[in-house]
């Protein structure tokens, strides 16, 4: 395994103990609203403290993006950029919902060379080093074989401080639902990733999402064997918010099924 990514193991590692440990008491949990629909604790601090000293101390030059700290910078002329989820599925997480998960990713340059995802409930570590393929708990993952969009079980994760937007992507999801063998929208888009990268979905889209919401999972795909692209199919993903992943061969459905998202997203 690749030093900087197992440095990256280590912190997933102990921010989701941080996460198990207070999931056994959630009336004790303190929690303030961001926005609408949009909620942070104590335990989501607690870890992303946990996870940045790690990353710090091993690498004090590196840059880091967080969730809740924002950007921190690092050496003047780093090239290395840490970008960090605490708990993806926050909302999830304090209802006693098992579906969240802990991201870290590095990018280089802006491209995103290590890739860790890990759900601290079902304690499965999904991995990936760039050009070195994709884990789950060391064993090598591929995206569905699956072919055909009305055969396809389909992720979603869409979010939007705007109530009429909020209405219009669900309409999609309805209209996406008919399309294909079922959708779930599971409030965890890093899960959605991995998820899609390890075959138990066959793809999955996302809107208004935020870097730390899909640089691991991204690397996941690719080296799962899967495309990933916004909804015009470019590369833009990652800056805009919006995302479409999937098995090679359901791109292009997913694509065209997707297309209204082009004209009903607004700009971040």
């Amino acid at each position: 395994m690749h030093p900087m990514l197992n440095t990256a193991v280590k912190a997933a590692r102990r921010a989701g103990n941080i996460i198990n440990r207070a999931s056994m008491d959630l009336d004790r949990l303190s929690v303030a609203r961001k926005g609408p629909r949009d909620f942070v604790t104590d335990v989501d601090t607690a870890a992303e403290s946990a996870i940045i000293e790690i990353l710090q101390t091993a690498y004090p030059d590196h840059g880091i993006l967080a969730e809740e700290s924002g950007e921190i910078a690092g050496q003047r002329e780093s090239e290395f950029q840490w970008i960090i989820d605490p708990i993806d599925g926050t909302t999830n997480f304090v209802h006693g919902f098992p579906d969240y998960a802990v991201s870290i990713a590095l990018a280089e340059r802006g491209v995103v060379t290590q890739a860790v995802v890990y759900d601290p409930t079902r304690n499965e570590l999904f991995t990936a080093t760039r050009g070195a393929g994709a884990f789950l708990n060391d064993r090598r993952i591929r995206v569905s074989r699956r072919t055909r969009i009305e055969q396809a079980l389909i992720g979603a994760s869409f979010r939007s401080a705007d109530d009429a937007q909020m209405v219009r992507w669900s309409r999609i999801f309805s209209e996406m639902s008919v399309s294909c063998a079922g959708t779930r929208r599971i409030g965890s888009a890093v899960l959605d990733l991995a998820w899609t990268a390890a075959g138990r979905l066959d793809g999955c889209y996302g809107a208004g999402l935020k870097p730390w919401d899909m640089a691991a999972g991204g690397l996941l795909i690719l080296e799962a064997g899967g495309l990933i692209g916004d909804f015009a199919g470019e590369q833009t993903w990652l800056e805009t918010g919006n995302l479409v992943a999937s098995a090679p061969r359901l791109f292009p459905g997913m694509l065209s099924l997707l297309e209204p998202m082009q004209v009903s997203v607004t700009p971040r």
